[in-house]
């Protein structure tokens, strides 16, 4: 009986998350879903423990939160909180994961970043800076684990709407959606399949950043 490939999604239990992983459960695959109450990622050991159980082949880094201030009424506890959930917690998955990647000879890394890391709005400087990380950090990793057979790749999947956006206001979207080319936002459905395009089709693609919407 053949063995599944799994897949880990941190932030499993958001919009983007859940598409994923319905995505790649109607494919074959072992689909682990993380949510808040199923891993706590600021916590190193309980990081590591669980990767070091749960191998996986795909790791999708899909946890994020956004605290939009103007950087000089930020308080420090949100810029922390920011980074720490942004950037840092999909870090620490990757240093617990890659371990045994190595052992199996293969493995992908997808980081889901954000358009604002590129081109960040007013009082988006903590969002902006925690996923403009996730860029340098998947250049690096794949210039150092190329020769063992590991990828790392960044998607832009563009403005969703999702519980995380909610908050945002119907006049707010309308002035985000006319930068738009084609006029509309993308969704989940859509980034979720190119997920796993990524994943499947392109086994030679890595340190890309993929921009998935039609703003310029």
């Amino acid at each position: 009986m053949a063995v599944l490939k799994r897949i880990i999604i941190t932030g499993g239990t958001g919009g983007l998350g859940k598409a994923i992983a319905f995505e790649f459960k109607g494919n074959g695959w072992d689909v682990v879903a993380l949510g808040r109450s199923d891993l706590d990622l600021a916590d190193i050991e309980s990081v590591t423990r669980f990767f070091a159980n749960t191998p996986c082949d795909l790791l999708v880094c899909c946890a994020g939160m956004i605290r939009d201030t103007p950087l000089a009424r930020m308080q420090n506890e949100d810029w922390d909180d920011v980074v720490a959930v942004n950037y840092k917690a999909a870090a620490r998955c990757v240093a617990a994961a890659v371990p045994g990647m190595l052992s199996n000879g293969r493995g992908h890394v997808i980081f889901i970043s954000s358009y604002a890391a590129q081109h960040p709005a007013i009082g988006q400087a903590a969002y902006a800076t925690a996923k403009a990380a996730l860029h340098g950090l998947t250049r690096e990793l794949a210039e150092k684990y190329g020769s063992a057979g590991l990828r790392f790749n960044v998607i832009l999947p563009g403005f969703l709407e999702t519980p995380m956006t909610e908050a945002v206001s119907e006049r707010r979207k309308e002035v985000i959606r006319v930068k738009h080319c084609l006029g509309d936002f993308n969704t989940v459905s859509a980034v979720a399949a190119f997920v796993r395009f990524l994943e499947e089709q392109l086994p030679f693609t890595s340190g890309q950043v993929f921009s998935l919407d039609s703003r310029l």
